[in-house]
């Protein structure tokens, strides 16, 4: 379905409860009419017991990671890793974090592993070109995204040995990813292709490739020029403008609907993951990025960064956006005064508070989720993927903290 506000227009339907039968090895679904149900606010698994409360923030350009104690609201720690680190990615045990750096043209990538316990950093292990990093639902691999190789690397979750590989090739720039209600498929963004694919976990093989409208994608990107096709700063990648350019993706609570961020469209796409097609889009503002669901699952909180950087240009018009899963409305605007970038992140344990990098201000964010006010800290140079930790859920399947 095309248009601009199909289903933010049309009246969603009514469904009845249902079981889920999950992939084994999967915890169950406590509430299949709320997936997010076991990660309200300080819902702690025995297994974070111990984990200093802080923020982890992966600075590219620094080349580190700036440890923020956000009781303090300060800066009390700061270490080295690899190259370019993009994302701090929660192991599905929940008991290291993993920081993903995924070097310059494939080369000298590696994860480097955090102990939540003292906030310290590990041996650094080599791995190709990891961009992002995600976990099968049963916990037996972790899957690292390599994005400018068009592949996903499954790997063992703690030596991050290979255990196998699926190539991807019609998704250009592979990105973020969330996982069905059940465990049986993934959908993952194409940055650079306009689209997403569909991964089935349980054949291990590619779906298909949906690409997403045109018609929702800027006339004009927000580099303020018009081509139909440029080239991305940081990667090297040629970008599809005309499609749009998908970022982060969540699934609704209820698990029919899956959230897609895109940058160019300014807004959220919704997919129908089990038949996979576009069912609707919802506006929301400038350069739509990260996707949060609140604790009590009924909100999902989009970063607006506000920019793209294209060949040096970038605006900064940043704000969240929040979003009713309900009646997947925009229901409120949270502005940054004097503008500004936010990109990815995570809300804190008890959902007073959303943290979320300042990807082109050399900030954090902490946007309070009653009135939207927001407050800063400085940190290093371009912080990207930051970790929130510790955060309830029973375990992660990966990115900045997608618990369940």
């Amino acid at each position: 379905m095309s248009g601009a506000s199909a289903e933010t227009d049309a009246a969603i339907p009514n469904h009845e409860p249902r079981a889920v039968s999950t992939v084994a090895g999967m915890p169950p679904v406590v509430d299949p009419e709320n997936l997010y149900s076991e990660m309200g606010a300080n819902r702690f698994s025995p297994a974070v017991q111990g984990a200093l409360y802080r923020v982890y923030v992966p600075d590219r350009i620094s080349g580190d990671v700036t440890v923020i104690d956000p009781a303090l609201m300060k800066v009390v720690g700061r270490f080295r890793t690899g190259v370019n680190p993009q994302h701090v990615v929660p192991s599905w045990d929940l008991k290291t974090l993993w920081v993903v750096n995924n070097a310059e043209n494939r080369v000298n990538g590696s994860v480097t592993p955090i102990n939540p316990k003292t906030a310290k950093p590990g041996r650094s292990i080599p791995v190709d070109d990891p961009y992002n990093m995600y976990f099968t639902p049963d916990g037996k691999s972790a899957i690292v995204v390599a994005e400018e190789s068009q592949r996903l690397d499954f790997r063992d979750p703690h030596t991050m040995a290979l255990q196998w590989s699926l190539p991807t090739p019609g998704c250009a720039g592979i990105n973020h990813a969330d996982f069905s209600i059940d465990g049986r498929y993934a959908l993952f963004t194409c940055e650079y292709a306009g689209g997403i694919a569909k991964i089935d976990l349980v054949k291990r093989e590619v779906v298909g490739y949906l690409t997403l409208s045109k018609e929702n994608a800027q006339k004009e990107s927000n580099a303020g020029f018009t081509p139909a096709s440029f080239t991305d700063a940081e990667t090297g990648f040629p970008v599809c403008a005309a499609n749009g350019m998908p970022q982060d993706i969540r699934i609704s609570p209820d698990g029919r609907v899956f959230y897609v961020a895109d940058m160019l469209a300014d807004g959220v796409y919704l997919v129908d993951g089990d038949s996979f097609v576009e069912i609707g889009f919802i506006p929301t503002g400038r350069g739509a990025h990260g996707l949060y669901p609140s604790r009590d699952g009924s909100k999902l909180y989009v970063a607006n960064r506000g920019s793209h950087r294209v060949e040096g240009r970038k605006h900064g018009m940043g704000s969240v956006s929040v979003i009713d899963f309900a009646t997947r409305r925009v229901v409120a605007n949270w502005p940054i005064p004097g503008g500004g970038s936010p990109d990815m992140g995570n809300v804190s344990p008890d959902g007073r508070y959303l943290w979320l990098s300042g990807r082109f201000d050399n900030v954090v964010y902490r946007f309070d989720t009653k009135s939207g006010a927001v407050s800063s800290i400085a940190v290093g140079k371009e912080p990207h993927g930051l970790a929130v930790w510790p955060q309830p859920g029973r375990y992660s399947l990966g990115h900045t903290g997608n618990m369940r």
